[in-house]
């Protein structure tokens, strides 16, 4: 984690306590501030190095908001953060993560019944406490019960965009230590999962001592867990980070061992055991030869374990990408020659979901085009949000105010050679399904994105329906995040993925993989599914402001995780075959 992202936490948690405190407006300037300093590209212990007035360029903060954050930064701690803390003495994170439980309720809940933890909330519920406070009901406290157990399993595992970061930035930094021949990094953050436990960090060397040594003086770590030969693990911006340096000749062996997961790792040593192999983190070797009571992982010999490429052609199979190896039949597909060409990043030609200052985005259109053509993208599109259900404190446009975007967008796309522009909306489904836009704009509009922003507690059935009547309305072009979820904050609608994607392909309307980590929605199964439905998956950032951008390698890797190709994918179409994929 950054310390911008420390910092605009810590924001986050003042917007909370304030508003569980019962204060006005305020919280809504800290969650602005924060947002705003999570994204913003100067590390903020740069900008307080250069004075209070350096933090103020950022959008939002103001001269109070830039005190505190000098103060953090400077002292790790914020005073009036710490009053509040003490007035209110309750584990607000860990509360808000449950569904239906926000600010307000936790300080309800505290001043009512003194509920501090998880664990108290839980008691609460079960000895149907809740239900006699105020304002709550039988209802509430039956949604409080049913989401404690998912606001447990969050608070275990880190949402994979806080934690790739962090990944690179000590590759980067092992990579330049002269000793270091190759280094990556194994796990589930090299299977892109969504959520991450820890980094798994491994290199090769024929001096592990030396690397173990250069390791642990990394200035990011903030405490050495443990340091031996060969291994360390070190906390760092607080994840845990385990380094296992290992000889060059089992580099590959061990790069696939470490990455998993467990059942393909089981898979494969199946098909070695019936190959007369032995696999393992050192390499595969052949004991056909070997004595039955010869003992020891490198008994025989070893035909491969230089590279990953290496174990996969001695099992006599094709390489199987990481984002893949989950056994979900990787690996027969691999016999049968059948593995998909995954889509990469260097595929996507345009980005359709992104937003502007004209709605919650934080800078002009002119700047998020010319972000867009610095990564060399064909096409563009501007999605800002419409009035309607889920939108607060004035955040959508109206269709009035949709018009005169339009002859915005249509006076700078006149103006571009090298990207064509799209004017579109992000659209508002009701929760019975219909689209917040009238059909004469929705005509307008290049592209229509369709989103659930409210009603995120529906039942399966309901919530089923409902998608399926939006990706059916002949405006619509993309279904948006369609379960709604935030990654360890709100687990989203449950969804007939099946019915949803078979509809949406009868339709010709793509569903859409978010790429923002915050989301990752469509998930790796939804994908998976849809693709079998022979549904169209738009992979877009739903950016708002230039960094975001980036997010769309996050959505990519999902893709790969739900087995996804170029040709499944919207927005690898040529800009013409776009156009005809548009209604």
């Amino acid at each position: 984690m950054s310390r911008n992202d420390e910092l605009a936490d810590r924001f986050d948690e003042f917007a909370d306590r304030l508003e569980a405190d019962g204060v006005a407006y305020k919280p809504t300037t800290y969650r602005r501030a924060a947002d705003n300093i999570r994204e913003y590209q100067t590390p903020i212990e740069e900008l307080v190095a250069d004075g209070k007035d350096a933090v103020q360029q950022i959008d939002g903060v103001g001269d109070a908001i830039a005190s505190k954050a000098v103060e953090y930064i400077e002292t790790g701690h914020i005073e009036e953060l710490d009053e509040l803390r003490e007035s209110l003495p309750v584990e607000i994170e860990a509360l808000t993560r449950v569904e239906g439980v926000g600010p307000k309720t936790v300080g309800a809940l505290y001043d009512a019944l003194g509920i501090r933890t998880l664990d108290e909330l839980a008691e609460a519920a079960h000895n149907e406490e809740i239900r006699t406070v105020s304002g709550f009901g039988p209802k509430t406290e039956e949604n409080i019960r049913a989401n404690i157990d998912f606001a447990r399993s969050a608070d275990e595992r880190e949402r994979l965009g806080e934690v790739r970061p962090l990944a690179d930035e000590v590759l980067t930094y092992l990579r330049a230590d002269a000793a270091v021949e190759r280094a990556d990094v194994a796990g589930s953050i090299r299977r892109w999962r969504d959520t991450i436990g820890d980094i798994d960090v491994l290199v090769a060397t024929t001096a592990p001592g030396s690397v173990i040594e250069f390791f642990t003086r990394w200035s990011a770590i903030t405490d050495v867990l443990q340091e031996g030969d060969s291994k360390a693990s070190v906390r760092a911006q607080g994840v845990q980070i385990d380094l296992r340096a290992v000889d060059p000749a089992e580099f590959g062996a061990a790069l696939q061992y470490f990455t998993g997961s467990k059942a393909h790792n089981v898979a494969l040593r199946n098909r070695a055991i019936a190959r007369e192999l032995k696999m393992n983190e050192y390499g595969i070797f052949d004991i056909s030869g070997v004595d039955e009571t010869a003992e020891g992982q490198r008994i025989g010999d070893r035909i491969a374990g230089g590279t990953e490429q290496s174990m996969y052609d001695a099992l006599e199979l094709p390489f199987i990408p990481p984002e893949l190896r989950e056994d979900r039949g990787e690996v027969e597909a691999a016999v049968d020659d059948a593995l998909p060409t995954v889509v990469a990043v260097e595929d996507i030609s345009g980005d359709l979901h992104t937003h502007t200052n004209a709605s919650d985005g934080r800078v002009p259109l002119k700047t998020m085009v010319e972000a867009a053509l610095g990564r060399g993208y064909e096409y563009y599109a501007v999605t800002d949000h419409a009035t309607g259900a889920g939108m607060v404190g004035g955040v959508g446009l109206t269709d009035d105010e949709l018009r005169e975007q339009y002859d915005t967008v249509a006076t700078l796309n006149s103006e571009l050679d090298e990207i064509e522009l799209l004017h579109g909306v992000e659209s508002n489904i009701t929760a019975d399904g219909a689209v917040s836009n009238s059909d004469a704009v929705l005509e307008m509009m290049d592209i229509v994105v369709a989103s659930p922003h409210a009603a995120l507690r529906q039942g399966r059935d309901s919530a089923t329906e409902r998608l399926i009547r939006a990706v059916e309305h002949p405006a619509v072009d993309i279904l948006g995040h369609p379960s709604g979820r935030q990654i360890n904050a709100r687990s989203g609608l449950e969804l007939d993925m099946e019915a949803i994607a078979t509809a949406a392909a009868d339709a010709g309307t793509a569903l859409e993989i978010n790429s923002n980590p915050v989301r990752l929605d469509l998930n790796a199964e939804y994908v998976r599914t849809a693709i079998k439905a022979d549904a169209t998956i738009a992979i877009n950032t739903d950016a708002h402001g230039p960094d975001a951008l980036s997010y769309i390698r996050y959505g990519v890797h999902t893709g790969r995780r739900g087995w996804c190709t170029p040709s499944d994918v919207l927005n690898t179409f040529s800009v013409e075959a776009l156009f005809e994929f548009l209604h």
